[in-house]
């Protein structure tokens, strides 16, 4: 049995579209209309977000708030590192998936010598840079940060030296620069990403597990191939990103692409890989109930994170 805190990052500055701020009260509320005291069952850390500075202009066109969101990933990388380090399993529940750096980050700096394997279960690569992307979201860049890719033979961009400051800052957040490696990297239900993601994922001959493979082999088999490929590691982080699953499911979420997996399959096979003793931290992110009905996403998410978590306390 682990002992479970959640950390609420409630931000969205990373996003494109607005609203994801409110996934972790929209969850919250998917639990009182369950009629589940699971909130009330483990403490909670708010992290403090930095949603006002919304209002404000942009800044850079290639990393848009960047310094804004490199403050909240602060904040996040503290509090799972001193949540680690107290032998706490931390489950994240973050607005925009930008905020995964910090989580990252904080895993590095308690386990500075750990070998990090990363689940990421995405419609998404998130691997651009600021050379690279094509809307300037942060929320597409986190796992490009961590792996300190700056993808220059794939560039688009010419970013400013604001910016390039900016990016050299990110990917050396926590000290450690890169905290993770492509060897140690799985995709499960990528589908929608762009030239430059793809070149890198070829290059570096990234694991992917498609819709279709899942759909085909089965959960039981796509989570032992998946713990497998990560299995060289000592320690395995997983992000759940909730546009993995179909649209037909739910639209509540800011970017989603079809061909996903079934709320069903989310959960059976995030119920196998919790299994592993090697897994350290579960995040959930990519919630957002204003591009919802009736708080559809939110409670799908819910179930999903109920079971995620009685399975951790069931091992």
């Amino acid at each position: 049995m682990r002992h479970i805190k959640i950390l609420a990052v409630e931000s969205e500055l990373g996003a494109g579209t607005r609203g994801a701020s409110l996934g972790f009260e929209a969850i919250r509320i998917a639990a009182l209309d369950f009629g589940s005291s699971f909130f009330r069952q483990y403490p909670i850390e708010k992290i403090p977000h930095e949603n006002d500075r919304l209002l404000d202009a942009p800044g850079s066109l290639h990393a848009r708030r960047g310094p804004h969101v490199m403050t909240v990933c602060e904040r996040v990388m503290h509090a799972v590192c001193r949540t680690l380090q107290q032998n706490i399993f931390p489950i994240v529940i973050s607005g925009d998936h930008s905020t995964a750096v910090g989580t990252i980050a904080g895993i590095r700096l308690a386990y500075p010598d750990a070998r990090i394997g990363v689940i990421w279960i995405d419609a998404h690569a998130d691997l651009h840079s600021p050379y690279t992307t094509p809307s300037g979201n942060l929320h597409g860049m986190p796992l490009a940060a961590a792996l300190a890719e700056d993808n220059l033979a794939q560039r688009i961009n010419n970013p400013d030296e604001q910016t390039i400051a900016f990016w050299e800052a990110f990917k050396k957040l926590g000290g450690i620069s890169p905290k993770i490696r492509y060897d140690n990297l799985v995709y499960v239900a990528l589908r929608d990403y762009e030239p430059q993601e793809e070149f890198l994922i070829r290059q570096n001959r990234v694991k992917v597990f498609t819709t279709e493979e899942i759909n085909n082999l089965g959960i039981d088999k796509i989570g032992r191939e998946v713990l497998q490929a990560v299995e060289p590691c000592d320690i395995i982080y997983i992000s759940f990103d909730v546009d993995s699953m179909d649209p037909t499911i739910s639209r509540g979420t800011g970017t989603p692409a079809p061909n996903g997996i079934t709320e069903k399959q989310a959960a059976s096979l995030l119920q196998r890989l919790v299994q592993s003793p090697k897994i350290c931290c579960f995040e959930i992110t990519e919630v957002n109930p204003t591009l919802d009905r009736e708080n559809f996403m939110a409670e799908n998410a819910f179930e999903i994170l109920l079971k995620v978590t009685n399975q951790l306390q069931n091992n």
